[in-house]
């Protein structure tokens, strides 16, 4: 008599295969839920440092020129180009290479005088939507 040799499997079944596609696919995509998370705080801090970027560079700015900020009018466009407009700066350099722009593509936004900053001027982001609301972020 001949005894039958059980025989050895071999690969995996379709259901094995299916969870564990699906265990990877929530893995993934859990993953990249949290890291969109941390795109967007990133966003955030970096419109922190342009920030203080923008405003150490205007303190060189009103140094230099004996400490008269740029108005409204000539705004953070004075950190680029030399001003046309009165009062001319006496000492002007280019202070900046480009326009800063945030994480959102937009230039950043000057006021003078300030309206909600304790300094001469406000330097802020209008934020992710583009437009002055209540996700804007500045000096204040």
């Amino acid at each position: 008599m001949r005894i039958l040799k059980e025989q050895k499997r071999r690969g995996f079944t379709l259901v094995e295969l299916v969870i564990v596609l699906t265990i990877i696919g929530i893995l993934a995509g859990s993953g990249i839920y949290l890291l969109t998370g941390f795109i967007d705080d990133a966003k955030y801090e970096r419109v922190n440092m342009d920030l203080k970027s923008l405003d150490m560079t205007l303190q060189q700015y009103e140094r230099n020129n004996y400490f008269k900020p740029p108005t409204q009018e000539q705004g953070l466009k004075a950190l680029v180009e030399k001003p046309t407009s009165d009062p001319q700066p006496q000492r002007w350099r280019p202070y900046l290479d480009d326009m800063m722009l945030d994480p959102w593509g937009q230039e950043y936004q000057y006021r003078f005088p300030a309206t909600q900053s304790k300094k001469k001027y406000d330097l802020y982001s209008l934020g992710e939507d583009g437009v002055e609301s209540e996700d804007d972020q500045g000096n204040w």
